[in-house]
């Protein structure tokens, strides 16, 4: 195997890798951030188990006090543990500040990011990462007070022009934010020539990581390439995944939406693309088909991700680190999983 430096260990029969880090998950297993306490949980054991160690639950775009409520779950879990699951640093806040004309999935409850919600958002302590669009107002105001709380500040669910998002993470770069491309070339549009939009910003901008969903339904493999192309060593994977995640075709729901699974894709009603099916491990797999190196691949699951957020404890193999480990067959299937040092798999 080609693989990167402390990356991972092969023993010809396994691969060890760095336990796999989500920035961006919804839910799994029936169960959603926007559940509550119960909801985290059964989401942080679902994808324990498929490698990843380290996630943000993720909010979607609610009435104000469904929000609170979420991040409340997220605190109470993160407060007491799960056991069998993945550890929880913090939530993801994607939404409500966004962009009403770029919603995707997203339910119609945005809002524009005032100081007052800011503050309120904040004070949980909960907050590790968030969306925000950057034409809205307050947007800049709201995405400084979010850097100056060591969150890293994503661009998202935006109409904005190229020159808005450039603007905008020059300006957070000033403090020495840690920014990223929420689902890049999702929920914001294409990159052309003289309208290069979010997308084509993000890229051209030297500190901005980018999240993408590489299920093979939300970016084409040739989009994946260029992104890496551009951003190298800014480039992770997320899942997005819903609730819907590990459960087969059948209905389910996303905010309150009714979505239809058939077929590995998950839609509205409408026909739009609602969150994902993905796991970590699924999108390691999809990564080296696209022609990365075991340990390339391995980096943007793991010390990408881990490096957007300032975790700095984890994301490689190193002594000292948190023992987070995914350990692979040599298939690329999941063997077994240690969140700090504990087996998350029964062994026979």
């Amino acid at each position: 195997e080609s693989v990167m430096p402390q990356a991972v260990s092969g023993t010809g029969e396994c691969f060890i890798l760095p336990g796999f880090v989500d920035t961006h998950v919804h839910g799994g297993a029936g169960g959603d951030t926007m559940d509550g306490a119960a909801g985290v949980r059964t989401l942080a054991r679902f994808h324990a188990r498929h490698g990843t160690t380290t996630l943000l639950p993720t909010t979607i775009t609610n009435p104000w006090p469904n929000v609170l409520g979420a991040l409340a779950g997220v605190r109470q879990v993160m407060d007491e543990g799960v056991e069998g699951g993945a550890d929880i640093p913090g939530a993801h806040l994607e939404g409500p500040f966004i962009s009403p004309g770029r919603l995707g999935a997203q339910p119609p409850h945005a809002v524009d990011p005032t100081p007052d919600l800011v503050a309120e958002a904040l004070a949980t302590g909960v907050i590790r990462a968030v969306t925000l669009a950057p034409e809205l107002s307050g947007a800049l105001e709201a995405g400084l007070a979010f850097a100056r709380a060591g969150v890293r500040v994503g661009v998202g669910h935006t109409r904005a022009d190229a020159e808005t998002v450039s603007a905008f993470l020059r300006a957070l770069s000033e403090v020495g934010a840690r920014t990223c491309a929420t689902h890049l070339f999702n929920a914001m549009g294409g990159i052309e020539g003289r309208a290069p939009g979010p997308a084509g910003a993000l890229l051209a901008d030297p500190h901005a990581f980018t999240e993408v969903i590489l299920d093979g339904i939300h970016v084409h493999e040739t989009s994946f390439r260029l992104a890496r192309a551009a951003a190298p060593g800014r480039v992770l994977l997320v899942t997005d995944a819903m609730r819907a995640a590990g459960l087969g075709d059948g209905e389910s729901d996303l905010g309150g939406q009714r979505v239809t699974v058939q077929a590995g894709k998950a839609t509205l009603a409408d026909g739009t693309i609602a969150g994902s099916l993905l796991t970590l491990d699924a999108a390691l797999r999809n990564a080296v088909r696209a022609g990365l190196p075991l340990g390339e691949a391995s980096a943007i699951l793991s010390d990408v991700p881990a490096r957007s957020l300032g975790l700095g404890d984890r994301g490689r193999l190193e002594p000292g680190l948190r023992a987070d480990l995914t350990v692979l067959d040599r298939d690329l299937s999941v063997w077994q999983v240690y969140v700090a040092g504990v087996p998350v798999l029964e062994t026979p």
